[in-house]
């Protein structure tokens, strides 16, 4: 199916891969085509709303463009929102105490925190908000916890209202026709093999299914085969280049080199990424864009890279 037409994206990925940028490119395409979408910061530090040149983002989602709504998780917050929804407790102002209490059982028990965020994010499919919502969810060394908490919750919580909460959480989560895990990475070795680890490590402990991987900063092809044997060979004839045409060609030498061997080497972990792969997971390539641009201007030659990916219009 196509990636655009679930309900629920996580985009994640190792650190500095560039997966906010991916999300947030992710959610202005879907906007761009017509769906509403909400495109959430699970770590609320800021750098979704700096990457999209909004203001700072609250619990309260707010409209930044046509369809394209944007909001940061907070835990008291969500935690307020739950209580008032769901146990029918009013509450005015700050929750306080109450917050205090629940930082102690969250501390002690695994997945408490994590499921109030993603609970918050199934409550917004589940009542049909928005047409897709795309998470800039937390790394990939936190990420499996935080899609997962459901799980481990209706496995400690065998009855009540809290096994039955997680019950439809997990029908949203766990339904690959609504929900899928987006992976950035780059073509250097850490992020391809953290990549690798994190699809084995969502495969044995959730049931949340990845659905594309995403691979950035790919270096363009500036010569075809033949061409590249040459450039490999320019060394041999440098010298004598120089002298003919300038020291300038001696720069231009070392740059076509030093280009091709960063390809060249960004191919092996490519292929390396792809090998490992279950079968029909797609590969969406995003180039390296050479623009000192940041914000939006980035975010719009990300999703018209994903777009023609995509095959979206």
């Amino acid at each position: 199916m196509h990636l655009l037409d679930r309900q629920l994206l996580f985009v994640t990925g190792k650190g500095g891969v560039g997966k906010t940028s991916v999300a947030a490119a992710l959610a202005h395409l879907a906007a761009r085509s017509g769906k509403r979408t909400l495109v959430c910061e699970m770590d609320a530090k800021g750098a979704l709303a700096a990457t999209l040149d909004a203001g700072e983002l609250q619990f309260e989602p707010r409209r930044l463009d046509d369809d394209l709504y944007g909001m940061a998780m907070n835990t008291e917050d969500a935690l307020r929102e739950y209580l008032k929804l769901f146990v029918r407790l009013p509450l005015v102002g700050r929750i306080g105490p109450l917050a205090h209490t629940f930082d102690f059982v969250a501390d002690a028990a695994p997945g408490v925190k994590e499921i109030l965020g993603v609970g918050k994010l199934a409550y917004e499919v589940r009542e049909r908000h928005y047409d897709l919502v795309v998470v800039d969810a937390e790394a990939s060394g936190h990420i499996v916890a935080q899609v997962a908490a459901p799980r481990v919750i209706s496995e400690l919580v065998q009855v009540g209202m809290v096994r039955d909460q997680t019950r439809w959480m997990l029908d949203i989560l766990e339904d690959p026709a609504r929900t899928g895990v987006v992976v950035v990475t780059t073509p250097e070795e850490m992020p391809v093999t953290e990549t690798i680890d994190l699809l084995g490590r969502l495969g044995a402990e959730s049931d949340v299914a990845p659905a594309a991987i995403v691979a950035n900063r790919v270096l363009p092809a500036l010569f075809d085969r033949r061409e590249s044997a040459v450039v490999d060979r320019l060394g041999e004839v440098e010298s004598q280049l120089a002298a003919a045409a300038g020291a300038a060609v001696h720069e231009v030498v070392v740059a076509a080199q030093l280009n091709e061997a960063r390809r060249q080497v960004g191919n092996r972990h490519l292929e390396t990424l792809r090998a490992a792969l279950p079968e029909g997971l797609p590969v969406l390539y995003v180039p390296e864009l050479f623009t000192r641009a940041t914000g939006r201007r980035v975010v719009a030659l990300v999703a018209e890279a994903l777009s023609e990916e995509l095959d979206v219009e």
